[in-house]
């Protein structure tokens, strides 16, 4: 078991939201109203198949200072694909854990050509400490412990002692650890006192009535949990 580290240690973790919806207008409204709330915005997965990367180029134009994430979950073609999003104007990329490892040092190396970041998202069955150190060793700075929008599909709403041991055994190699999987205000006091750098909210801002309200919300009870 991992040892939790002290509330009073850990500051309160950006948040993000995540635009994963059908078409672009889809997105802008919604992203226009929080903004003033979030820290980073990512194009997701769903919208950059839709849009392509067209979808970055408009977020940045909109959003300028605001860090934005092309969440493309590279699986090979490590350059030609960061070079793509990093050129479209994202300041992070996204790979999948089962990259191998020759990907994940090409993207790496495309980002700090680029001043940008790397984010591999975890999945249970690809979670390996010492592949993890691997990642960190070649430059990946964000990994996401996530519950899956098919496991939340099945019924599983829990964050498991699993989860809060992986938050902490990342954080400590030195990632910034981002959480997300359906999460709303009422998770976050789970993570209290954990080294949690970034939490991601999709459908509970993008889907909201009131877009900015909810983000508040959010904001709010970040700043109130990790205080």
């Amino acid at each position: 078991m991992s040892t939790v580290t002290p509330v009073s240690a850990v500051s309160a973790p950006r948040l993000q939201v995540a635009l994963d919806t059908l078409d672009l207008p889809a997105a802008l409204g919604p992203v226009s109203r929080a903004a003033p709330y979030v820290d980073i915005v990512e194009c997701g997965t769903v919208l950059i198949l839709c849009e392509g990367l067209h979808a970055v180029r408009a977020i940045r134009a909109m959003l300028p200072d605001k860090t934005i994430l092309a969440d493309i979950r590279i699986a090979e073609a490590g350059s030609k694909l960061a070079a793509l999003a990093f050129e479209a104007g994202a300041d992070m990329v996204s790979c999948v854990a089962g990259a191998s490892m020759e990907t994940i040092r090409q993207v790496c190396q495309v980002a700090r050509e680029h001043d940008g970041e790397v984010q591999v998202e975890l999945a249970d069955e690809w979670y390996d400490p010492q592949r993890a150190r691997d990642w960190r060793a070649a430059g990946v700075q964000h990994v996401i412990v996530k519950r899956s929008r098919d496991r939340e599909a099945a019924g599983d709403l829990s964050w498991n002692p699993q989860d809060m041991d992986r938050v902490d055994e990342l954080a400590a190699m030195g990632f910034t650890v981002t959480i997300t999987g359906g999460v709303g205000p009422g998770d976050l006091p789970a993570f209290a006192g954990r080294s949690v750098g970034i939490v991601i909210a999709g459908r509970a801002i993008v889907a909201a009535q009131d877009p900015a309200a909810a983000a508040k919300e959010l904001r709010q009870t970040l700043e109130e949990v990790w205080a």
